[in-house]
């Protein structure tokens, strides 16, 4: 009995320091070297600099599509959820980036057609590319290319 309550609590401080040195590396790079004011050494296990998402390959670029439209003269961000209303419990597409399907020219008269369906009293859209060259050194710096306008 003694050897088997030895071996629970060799397991749970196991659990205990592996759990704390996980979230360690995941919060050091962007919440604690800054906090301190300084580089937090990196430990040398499992933990790539993504943190929580280790077994994704994440690119520094990311690119979305938004939708704008004209109403009175002033452009206006379309919400995304408006667009494609989805009921969602715990699986949402539009944070998936699924609007992003429609930014190739092919898909252009089908969407605006949908577009023009689904808000009557738009004058025009445009549908727009973002893009963010690097996420991590600049999450503030993004571009715009207009792909298609719907007159």
């Amino acid at each position: 009995m003694e050897r088997r309550r030895a071996r629970h609590w060799l397991i749970s401080a196991f659990v205990v320091c592996w759990i704390a040195l996980f979230h360690y590396e995941t919060l050091r790079l962007s919440y604690l070297s800054p906090l301190l004011g300084r580089e937090l050494p990196k430990t040398k296990f499992l933990y790539p600099p993504a943190g929580w998402i280790m077994f994704f390959n994440v690119d520094p670029a990311y690119g979305m599509a938004e939708v704008y439209t004209l109403r009175h003269g002033q452009p206006e961000l379309l919400d995304p959820h408006d667009i494609f209303r989805t009921r969602f419990i715990g699986y949402d597409n539009i944070r998936r980036n699924v609007l992003i399907s429609v930014l190739p020219r092919q898909v252009a008269p089908q969407f605006c057609a949908y577009l023009h369906r689904r808000f009557p009293d738009a004058e025009e859209f445009a549908v727009v590319y973002r893009v963010y060259p690097d996420v991590a050194a600049a999450p503030e710096d993004s571009r715009y290319q207009v792909q298609y306008r719907c007159q």
